[in-house]
């Protein structure tokens, strides 16, 4: 079985792999391949918003992995979640994105969801996924955004421990008003169980679920 992965920035392929060493353990005889644009998450950020421009970008990585073979793609990236509808419009191969199951499972079970974010342009697709999901189910949630400005930059960087301590410090904030986290970008993944001691409250991330998603879907492929 070929897994596309869709990156959007290089940190979460060297620096944050989380969702490489995931599917390796979960899918460990699946062919994973990588595509990479390494500049559209910076646009998305930099222009505040999601562009016709990088809808194409990310229907051309959908493309790419496409013609490489890929039996499913896997969207990597929360930010640009939107795009990846149009993209998967305009492919044959089943596309999973990585917050997928996340949204699902924050719609069941909260009522004052917190999503927190470090990318601002992280915030709108997360919550709008999580309120489309509360929708589905016929549920009433009320959803606060909170960013760590400045965190995610940080990160790229290479240093983990001050990012650590920013999202710590606004999550402590964001529990004073809501029943659950939801960690809107897979880079923050590793934070989810200090930050549930530190809330006392449910934190929910996008990795482990969301590639536990991408296996079932792997396993209706196989039949």
């Amino acid at each position: 079985m070929k897994i596309a992965v869709l990156h959007t920035s290089f940190v979460f392929v060297s620096v944050e792999p989380v969702i490489n060493d995931l599917i390796a353990e979960m899918m460990p005889d699946a062919e994973v391949m990588h595509f990479v644009d390494s500049d559209v998450l910076a646009t998305v950020v930099r222009e505040g918003g999601i562009s016709a421009r990088s809808e194409e970008r990310m229907t051309h990585l959908a493309q790419a992995a496409e013609a490489a073979g890929a039996d499913i793609i896997f969207s990597a990236c929360s930010s640009l979640g939107p795009a990846l509808d149009v993209a998967a419009r305009a492919v044959q191969t089943p596309v999973v994105k990585v917050d997928e199951a996340m949204a699902i499972v924050a719609a069941q079970t909260g009522s004052r969801i917190g999503v927190l974010a470090t990318v601002p342009t992280t915030l709108a697709p997360t919550s709008d996924l999580i309120q489309a999901k509360a929708d589905e189910l016929g549920r009433e949630v009320t959803i606060e955004q909170r960013l760590t400005a400045g965190a995610f930059d940080i990160l790229m960087g290479g240093d983990r421990e001050t990012h650590d301590r920013m999202v710590i410090a606004e999550a402590a904030e964001l529990a004073k008003n809501v029943d659950l986290i939801v960690l809107a970008q897979a880079s923050m993944g590793r934070l989810a169980g200090t930050l549930q001691e530190t809330t006392g409250l449910q934190v929910l991330t996008s990795p482990r679920i969301g590639v536990e998603l991408l296996a079932e879907r792997v396993r209706e492929l196989a039949r």
